[in-house]
């Protein structure tokens, strides 16, 4: 679960089994033919019957709100962009064979969060919500170890696992259950799992644990099916068994409580032996997937290099560890091979900026940008990096002989996550008109077509306020707020954003119109939310 920063030096509280934007993702929508399961793929063990689409997706809400809140929930567009180009494949590898059908992937949120623990661990929240801690990210070797988790966890909710779990308890609401949850974060002070379980009364903490510990029976699913979609997607299904392997010796090596995963997800030699099994017949009868361009390769092996020393830099804890990271990184960036180098200059550069230790930083970049072979793959996250070096750095610094607006321009031109965030910031740096109505309007159509991207709407609302248009800021603040599922909050903002329009002379009825739509549907979903509420406090 994510942590405080507070309780960063205690043990994890409890790994949820599963949950990924990152970022927010927007809902699939898609409709898309099943298609028959491969012939080699077990029978599967069926669906929820109880629990319905809607109230399982309500009942993962309820939980991602608690998330949004939490200090250490992490909303990072370079590790946001990675991980949604190894999502995005395997969602549609699911689809492509059957196991994620139109409704679930309509219905379901498909939220990919990260959380700057840097314990091993990854898991999946009711209705299509899933997370990743950075310390997953950083101890993977490539992305189809990190894809093979993905698949595991995406696999638990496609196959209803959550929801076939509650079904077993059925006399506990979801809403009820979503408390007990909430009940176990308010308890994440204490030291340990058990001691933050044995401070829920009444066996609430049990009855928790009982519910999202999967049966061996739906692992090995997740496992099978996970290697199905995986291998469909174009990962190399190797990844699936060293992963384990990784886990599994680290875990033996470094006893020390910081490999949650396997807690949830117990490595049984059982499911071990069988994945190995699957790969030589697989491999022999080859898959429907395409090569796709992040599986093992030359490629990768850059972006995942950066992306896991990413990972590595802001999972760490404490500024005299940070004090001395930049020099460490540096001793060791001219050994190893091109894409190790690569990511040793990205970490040193990084840790010194943290640190604002800006000289080290700017040199660290223009190490890692004449880094020699630097594959393209990875030529954006270096760019990305100099932005963020000279956001911090006085307006007449260079990196590579050119200043900020020269490498935003270059980002934004892109047309990623990570470029459209970094431009508008630089825009906002730099204070020119011109540049800021043109980043005002790249974000504008970001969030039309993604509106639960919350921090494209706060980037945005940055950008109003520094062209004075102010009633647009307010409206941006308050769909940020309904991204983060906070509807009180976006109701409140709704409506300054009413009195601020009411109270303009040469007010624009068309955005009146449309702030009192939105007001009124995040009320009704307000609504919708305390009645739900009440009717289970009327039930238990």
């Amino acid at each position: 679960m994510f942590k405080s920063h507070a309780g960063r030096r205690r043990a994890a509280l409890i790994p949820l089994a599963a949950a990924l934007l990152l970022q927010p993702i927007a809902p699939l929508q898609a409709q898309v033919n099943r298609l028959p399961r491969d012939t080699p793929n077990l029978p599967h063990l069926g669906d929820g019957q109880t629990m319905s689409l809607s109230a399982e997706r309500r009942l993962g809400d309820h939980m991602a709100r608690a998330i949004f809140r939490d200090p250490d929930y992490l909303d990072d567009p370079v590790l946001g962009d990675y991980l949604a180009s190894l999502w995005r494949p395997l969602i549609e590898a699911a689809q492509r064979r059957g196991e994620l059908s139109p409704e679930m992937a309509e219905r379901f949120a498909w939220r990919l969060m990260i959380s700057r623990d840097n314990t091993v661990n990854a898991f999946a929240m009711p209705g299509g919500n899933l997370g990743v801690h950075l310390g997953l990210i950083a101890m993977t070797a490539n992305a189809d170890e990190l894809a093979s988790v993905l698949a595991h966890e995406l696999t638990h909710v496609t196959q209803r696992h959550i929801a076939r779990n509650i079904d077993k308890q059925s006399q506990q609401a979801p809403l009820l259950l979503a408390g007990m949850l909430l009940g176990i974060l308010a308890a994440s002070a204490a030291n340990n799992a058990d001691i933050g379980g044995a401070a829920i009364a009444g066996g609430q903490a049990l009855a928790v644990q009982n519910q999202l510990n999967f049966s061996r029976d739906m692992e090995r699913e997740a496992d099978r099916v996970g290697f199905g979609v995986m291998r469909d997607a174009g990962f190399e299904g190797q990844g699936f068994v060293t992963m384990f392997e990784r886990l599994q010796q680290s875990a033996r090596l470094n006893d020390d409580g910081g490999f949650p995963y396997l807690h949830s997800h117990p490595l049984t030699t059982e499911r071990m032996a069988d994945m190995r099994a699957r790969l030589p017949m697989h491999d022999h009868a080859g898959h429907r997937g395409q090569p796709h361009s992040h599986s093992t390769s030359p490629h990768n092996a850059w972006m995942h290099a950066l992306m896991a020393a990413r990972a590595r830099v802001l999972a760490e804890a404490g500024a005299d560890r940070q004090r001395v990271r930049p020099d460490e990184h540096q001793a060791t960036a001219t050994t190893g091979d091109g894409p190790t180098r690569a990511a040793r200059h990205y970490a040193t550069a990084l840790a010194a900026l943290k640190q604002r230790n800006l000289n080290t930083a700017i040199n660290a970049t223009e190490a890692l940008l004449q880094q020699p072979g630097l594959d393209a793959s990875a030529l954006p996250v270096a760019e990305a990096l100099a932005v963020e070096v000279l956001l911090q750095a006085p307006a007449d610094q260079r990196i590579g002989g050119q200043p900020l607006p020269a490498w935003a321009d270059r980002l934004a031109t892109r047309g990623t996550r990570t470029g459209l965030l970094m431009a508008a910031q630089a825009a906002r740096a730099g204070g020119q008109p011109a540049a800021m109505a043109r980043a005002s309007e790249r974000l504008l159509t970001w969030v039309t077509e993604r509106p639960t991207d919350a921090l494209a709407w706060q980037t945005l609302a940055t950008l109003y306020r520094a062209q004075n248009q102010a009633l647009r800021a307010v409206r941006a603040d308050a769909e940020a707020q309904v991204a983060m599922l906070d509807y009180p909050g976006a109701i409140d903002r709704f409506k300054s954003a009413q009195n601020l329009a009411r109270g303009q002379p040469q007010a624009d009825h068309f955005e009146l119109s449309i702030l009192d739509a939105r007001t009124r549907e995040i009320m009704r979903l307000q609504t919708d939310i305390e009645r739900d509420a009440a009717e289970q406090r009327g039930g238990r």
